[in-house]
């Protein structure tokens, strides 16, 4: 019976570590849960309103653009190929749509501690390079790319003011050849705000946007 003394302490003793184990486990699931729960806007949905600051270390909502229509939101950065490959065709559609009350919107959603390219400087740097024309806000925090549910870079979302309400019209892809600009035969984004412009309803409202996974902080 001695013996046996102190093989129960042992076993009592490992029940004890195996119930902290699985109380750290379920600490550990709801945030893990969370955030792979977050679905994001669906279209018809009513997109809310945020303040980033911008390249020019301004704060940028979508509530400062008195007299716009509507708006191209567009997750992007600075350092994944698929998004440097539609720089150009961001801008032109900016240029296009800015005075039709339909400007382009553009949202670092990375964690530059993750991914050092896009930094803040960063971002600076590669509009001057570019010429954007339109705004580059970061995402501090991130905490806007989750309510959208963007997941890749790019991903855009074609929004329209009604009743003083932001709604979802689009979700996806720009268009649907990224490599080449010249070989795209369905213009997604451009579609929609065309449609919307001319109060007709978006027919692609949904596609599924190709670039690279949305760096979030370890």
């Amino acid at each position: 019976m001695k013996n046996m003394k102190p093989l129960i302490a042992l076993f009592i003793a490992g029940l004890g570590l195996l119930s902290f184990t699985t109380i750290n486990k379920d600490n550990n699931t709801p945030q893990k849960t969370t955030i792979s729960a977050v679905k994001g806007y669906e279209v018809g949905d009513e997109a809310s309103d945020f303040k980033l600051k911008n390249i020019d270390g301004k704060m940028v909502s979508l509530s400062d653009f008195k007299t716009a229509k509507g708006f191209i939101v567009i997750f992007t950065c600075n350092h994944c190929p698929y998004a440097k490959k539609y720089e150009d065709r961001i801008i032109e559609l900016d240029k296009k749509y800015k005075n039709q009350g339909y400007p382009v919107i553009a949202i670092n959603p990375n964690d530059p501690n993750v991914q050092p390219e896009d930094g803040y400087r960063q971002m600076i740097d590669r509009a001057k390079q570019k010429g954007f024309t339109f705004p580059y806000l970061m995402d501090e925090g991130q905490k806007i790319y989750p309510q959208y549910g963007a997941t890749k870079t790019p991903h855009v979302f074609v929004l329209q003011k009604e009743n003083g309400k932001n709604i979802v019209k689009y979700i996806g892809a720009i268009d649907n050849n990224y490599d080449n600009p010249n070989d795209v035969s369905e213009h997604y984004a451009q579609d929609a705000v065309n449609a919307l412009i001319k109060g007709e309803p978006v027919k692609m409202t949904k596609t599924v946007a190709i670039g690279c996974t949305i760096k979030v902080k370890k």
